[in-house]
């Protein structure tokens, strides 16, 4: 059973932590390396307990904390061609150890299947993830500038989501510190989710069984906390979910551990690290 925790969320990094009774696995590493270590003492995690490390894209509030974590524990880091090509050059202290997905291809990895999906966002080749194991399925999309026919599809049947929830349009509108062109880019195809963008999406994917909503990426100056759960209440109870939790993931602290789908007992301790692991990959389709 998947549980998740966010370690840091909004545009200065963005941080989460998926753990099974075998496997836990950091998606992205947009903190420092001090805080990432900080912050999974604060919810019972070691550096040494990560198999893992997945990318979503390489924009430094994701990417920051990567080379430092991997000189001080090699995991794998699973991200695409295009991303790795992206994000090399900036290795100083470890040579990391790469393993490749192709976008809108699925892989196992121990006790789960990865799925990548594209988005759209200004960067070489970002992905979303649909995660799952036996019992539980996780959606996790983050710096999308608009929501696509495949991004519905792929996000339908969660038993949890992580969404972006990056800006509230009116104070995006009044905001005096950003230019104009900064402002076209945020709102823009390719830029960040508003919170109306993301409630429409919650509006099409969402059903009985979805337990939990967790909101990320929220901008400090043009978002706030009450207005974009609020904004997802809204379309839940309009359409007679009352059973879905809504929290936003804040910046400096992590979110309790989340049961991504209901269970009766919670994750045993986990092993450190295994030496080796094998990738199997099939079309999305197919699967």
């Amino acid at each position: 059973m998947l549980s998740l925790t966010v370690l840091g969320s909004g545009s200065s990094g963005n941080c989460a932590v998926i753990r099974t009774e075998r496997t836990c696995l950091l998606v992205d590493a947009g903190l420092s390396a001090r805080q990432i270590v900080l912050r999974l003492e604060r919810v019972g995690l070691r550096l040494e307990d990560l198999h893992g490390i997945l990318l979503t894209h390489e924009h430094g509030d994701h990417t920051q904390g990567l080379d430092i974590i991997c000189h001080r524990h090699p995991a794998p880091i699973f991200c695409t061609a295009l991303t790795r090509e992206s994000l090399a050059s900036g290795f100083r202290k470890t040579q990391p150890r790469w393993r490749l997905m192709q976008t809108g291809t699925a892989f196992e990895f121990q006790d789960l299947r990865i799925e990548s999906f594209p988005v759209p966002h200004d960067a070489a080749d970002p992905v979303g993830f649909v995660i799952v194991d036996q019992d539980s399925r996780l959606g996790v999309l983050s710096d999308v500038g608009s929501i696509t026919h495949l991004i519905r599809d792929r996000l339908r049947g969660s038993d949890s989501l992580f969404i972006e929830a990056n800006y509230d349009t009116a104070l995006l509108e009044a905001d005096t510190k950003r230019p104009w062109p900064t402002k076209q880019r945020i709102s823009g195809r390719h830029g960040h989710l508003s919170n109306d963008q993301a409630a429409e999406l919650i509006r099409e994917v969402a059903h009985a069984g979805l337990r939990h909503i967790v909101l990320g990426h929220l901008s400090d100056d043009c978002n706030q906390p009450g207005i974009a759960s609020e904004k997802i209440r809204r379309v839940l109870q309009e359409n007679g979910w009352h059973g879905t939790e809504v929290c936003c993931a804040p910046r400096h602290m992590p979110t309790p551990w989340l049961e991504v789908a209901h269970r009766a007992a919670r994750p045993a301790p986990l092993e450190s690290a295994p030496s080796g692991e094998q990738l199997h990959f099939w079309p999305a389709a197919l699967a």
